[in-house]
């Protein structure tokens, strides 16, 4: 079973997990699989993406197979994308233009993208071991951004592994579309994810999606 303490190992010290990362055994497991049947594609624990000077984070819940565990950037590669990153264009988080590969030359600016679990998980669902696993990732994630004001978080999922990375409970900020809540230094804006899930259902709209970007940049500009 994972550990839930911080690695140690000076491999897995930083804010970034290795190439071969082995906390979690059934997710290397499945990385193995993947590398099997498609030796061209990623098969990693996916990297934060961004500026390293950000103000802005957003939290994901995990690389999608297909996603970003096939191109090695957060949410390139599936729908998710599509939707993050023309939100983001659209609000000035980014610039350039995205066309789904890591070599699309698409720049973020004041904004970091990163996961709660760095691996793909099968079913796009992480257990609990492994979210515990990888929260030492996402602290030091955070601790890495001395500029950082505000968190994204898409998903209960990214909720609950952000707010227990910063050394809270799980409950200490409401779940829901749209939420903002201050915690510590930060404040924290609640999303649904922006999976094709959510958008085929119309439990998100491209209008929702926005208004919590809206809300941050009004925030960071304020």
């Amino acid at each position: 079973m994972p550990s839930s303490e911080a690695p140690t190992s000076p491999v897995l010290g930083g804010p970034e997990p290795p190439r071969d990362c082995p906390l979690c055994p059934r997710l290397v497991a499945y990385r193995q699989a993947n590398r099997d049947a498609h030796p061209d594609w990623f098969n990693g624990p996916a990297p934060s993406f961004g500026d390293p000077g950000a103000r802005l984070l957003v939290v994901g819940l995990a690389p999608g197979r297909m996603g970003a565990n096939r191109t090695g950037r957060p949410f390139t590669g599936d729908y998710a994308g599509v939707l993050l990153y023309g939100t983001l264009l659209k609000f000035g988080f980014a610039r350039g233009r995205y066309d789904a590969r890591p070599d699309d030359g698409l720049k973020l600016v004041d904004c970091m993208i990163t996961n709660a679990v760095r691996c793909a998980p099968p079913g796009n669902k992480p257990t609990p071991a492994e979210e515990s696993a990888c929260r030492p990732f996402l602290t030091r994630r955070i601790e890495a951004l001395p500029r950082l004001q505000a968190i994204v978080v898409l998903g209960d999922v990214a909720r609950r592994g952000v707010l227990r990375a910063l050394g809270m409970k799980a409950g200490a900020a409401q779940a829901g579309h749209g939420v903002k809540t201050d915690v510590g230094r930060y404040r924290l804006f609640s999303s649904y994810h922006c999976s094709r899930l959510n958008t085929n259902t119309g439990r998100l709209t491209p209008e929702m999606f926005e208004a919590v970007f809206a809300d941050v940049r009004a925030f960071l500009d304020g």
